[in-house]
């Protein structure tokens, strides 16, 4: 997916490779350790759109390109670009009525973390392939995704509150629903630098592996998730998200129903596989 930007420059801001019913989606501003700006921002929803309408498409991988999985948000370039558009923005009406900025403002981010959505909605298992530095948006990135597995040169920080804001991107909402309310706290307040294994300890990621073997042992497990009944792994990632919000007696009525819809749509593919092998057999004799 390449964006032009100034001045001309064409760059693939997310890298997109299919092998064997896996999607490895790699962000691309390596310089910046993947830092999110406008353009990138926008880039990845695009292509979390399209994965998680591909039906050829069986497991993601979201990584990061060169020592970074994604260092949050490019605050210079973010400024910059909402400084272009606001100058824009005047130039083409000045009798706007006042206020108006801070909505349109809180819609720009609003539309941005649909990325986080589509890692944690989307009916296929997702994976965090956390290579170096992960902060900020990108932690909640990570949050997002089923599993969350690192190297061991892997850094985390939350970098919000430090940095004089809130967080984004379903963060908060993500982990204190993986951590607890005590731990999201800690995450959250005190800000602490962790790296992989104390990541690990904490409850961050599932498993750390040496850098070397991380993007094998990832793949290898991707292959796993990519081999499961798409109906199964769908409904079943369903449930669990459900889970978090309805009362027991609920989740019962919703697992009974999708158990029975998972099971029928299972027997019709295995019956077509079956009328498939036949004809195939038939033809060749």
């Amino acid at each position: 997916m390449k964006v032009i930007l100034e001045f001309g420059v064409s760059e693939e801001l997310v890298k997109k490779q299919v092998d064997e019913g896996i999607c490895t989606l790699t962000l691309n501003r390596p310089d910046v350790l993947n830092a999110l700006d406008t353009y990138l921002m926008r880039e990845l929803h695009k292509a979390l759109q399209d994965v998680a309408e591909d039906e050829d498409i069986r497991c993601v991988i979201l990584t990061g390109e060169g020592k970074g999985f994604c260092a949050g948000g490019d605050i210079r370039a973010i400024a910059k670009a909402a400084k272009d558009r606001a100058v824009a923005s005047q130039e083409r009406s000045s009798d706007k009525p006042k206020g108006s900025g801070f909505e349109k403002r809180v819609g720009w981010v609003r539309r941005s973390a649909e990325a986080s959505r589509l890692l944690h909605e989307m009916p296929k298992p997702t994976i965090a392939m956390i290579n170096g530095a992960c902060a900020g948006a990108g932690m909640s990135l990570a949050a997002a995704c089923d599993f969350r597995v690192a190297g061991t040169s892997a850094k985390f920080r939350s970098a919000f509150t430090s940095g004089g804001v809130s967080g984004d991107y379903g963060g908060s909402w993500l982990w204190t629903h993986i951590l607890g309310t005590a731990k999201a706290r800690q995450l959250y307040l005190l800000d602490a630098k962790r790296n992989a294994k104390e990541a690990q300890d904490f409850g961050l990621v599932d498993a750390v592996y040496e850098d070397e073997h991380l993007a094998s042992e990832v793949f290898e497990m991707a292959r796993r998730l990519a081999r499961l009944p798409g109906e199964a792994a769908a409904y079943a990632k369903i449930n669990l998200n459900a889970a978090l919000m309805e009362t027991f007696v609920t989740s019962l009525d919703r697992e009974s129903r999708a158990m029975m819809l998972s099971r029928d749509l299972l027997a019709k593919r295995r019956k077509t596989e079956i009328s498939e092998a036949k004809s195939e057999a038939h033809v060749g004799e």
